[in-house]
């Protein structure tokens, strides 16, 4: 990732330190084994860590319904430290959906428990002690997976991290809310902007793919193609009506997007990118990818957005981002697109539910969870 200054790194990592020390100190000797795991130099622990979900799966912690108003409003004082003062009202704001969507659903989605759409579950876990050299923290829940690492004191990574909306357009007394209107917006402002030449080189498909290509893969490589519905919930149901849903789901999506599998290897993640790069793009093209970008990485907290944007204002960099779409250019239509370069990796998908579904993650090619710094220390140790 761009160097933020060192401060602004300890600034977010003390800032976190305190938060989790008192969210972990208001809990109860049932709650804590729940939230507090190993720390992330503990093979076990690392595997749980990189298992992240975006689906409305048990994502592994202690849910916000499971804790008091008190232990609540902790836990969402840590969780606002990982993110901006605009990233933090947009994950606020998704987790109120799952109001909206329940009663959308008729409130018939169960996901076999008493209520299948529940504001309430959504899961804090911290790894390691807060304070220590190496220590993690994730929430997790539908449409919100949010992972941040921390060494030596300095918040090191911030990524994977996924929002997403359904719905992702909502009527309201007198407007619409749209929780990733900026994301998507943008994006196809910029689609929009491109001559046929350029869009040819930027089109990835005709017709949108039914999903984000990278999944919740622990790691993003060269080749990755869609992952399917079934892949993306932490095991099986036991109630084998639950597994026929997924599988369905799964079936229409595809059927949808009228992919097959050579379709999805044309859009398959690819390394060098394919799409349209920076360098082919004039001014206010690339003016439209810069503020693109920093609507992803503006989710981070502080200093950190702010070295992104420090970043990605260089011509150089820009000229080796590329820019990808599949689908339809006009609102309301299935799309997809993809922001790449050799260390970003943003994809955004709104296809499901008359494309009125959203999902969308920002990743680190390089260092999703923070893997090469952690790297770097687990060798340092062994040679001590």
């Amino acid at each position: 990732m761009p160097d933020p200054p060192a401060a602004g790194r300890e600034e977010a990592a003390t800032a976190m330190a305190a938060a989790a020390t008192a969210w972990l100190g208001s809990l109860n000797k049932d709650q804590l084994p729940l939230a507090a795991y190993d720390s992330p130099l503990h093979p076990d622990a690392e595997a749980e860590r990189l298992r992240w979900f975006y689906t409305p799966t048990e994502h592994g912690g202690l849910a916000v319904r499971d804790q008091s108003a008190r232990q609540q409003s902790l836990a969402m004082q840590l969780v606002a430290t990982g993110l901006s003062t605009a990233g933090y009202a947009t994950v606020a704001t998704v987790m109120g959906l799952e109001n909206v969507l329940d009663q959308l659903e008729g409130w018939t989605v169960h996901w076999g428990r008493q209520r299948g759409r529940d504001p309430g579950l959504y899961w804090l876990r911290v790894f390691g002690r807060p304070g220590d050299r190496v220590w993690a923290w994730r929430l997790g829940g539908h449409h919100i997976s949010l992972n941040n690492l921390v060494v030596a004191g300095r918040l090191i990574s911030t990524t994977p991290c996924f929002i997403g909306a359904d719905p992702a357009t909502t009527e309201l007394l007198g407007g619409t809310l749209r929780p990733l209107q900026g994301p998507e917006d943008t994006a196809r402002q910029l689609a929009r902007s491109l001559d046929a030449g350029q869009f040819g080189r930027a089109l990835l498909h005709p017709s949108a793919v039914s999903d984000i290509v990278s999944g919740n893969r622990p790691h993003v490589r060269h080749g990755d193609t869609m992952m399917h519905m079934q892949d993306l919930w932490r095991g099986h149901f036991e109630d084998p009506r639950l597994d026929r849903i997924v599988h369905d789901i799964d079936r229409r999506a595809e059927a949808g997007s009228g992919y097959t599998e050579s379709d999805h290897a044309s859009v398959a993640i690819m390394i060098p990118p394919k799409g349209i790069s920076g360098r082919d793009l004039d001014e206010d093209q690339r003016h439209l990818l810069r503020r693109l970008i920093t609507q992803y990485t503006g989710r981070a907290p502080g200093d950190l957005a702010d070295a992104y944007d420090t970043h990605y204002a260089s011509d150089t960099v820009l000229d080796h981002v590329h820019f990808g779409w599949a689908g339809s250019k006009d609102p309301g239509k299935p799309h997809y697109y993809r922001v790449q370069d050799p260390r970003i990796l943003i994809e955004y998908d709104n296809t499901q539910r008359q494309a009125n579904h959203a999902h969308s993650v920002w990743r680190d090619l390089t260092s999703d969870f923070g893997l090469d710094v952690l790297a770097a220390h687990r060798a340092h140790l062994a040679h001590e």
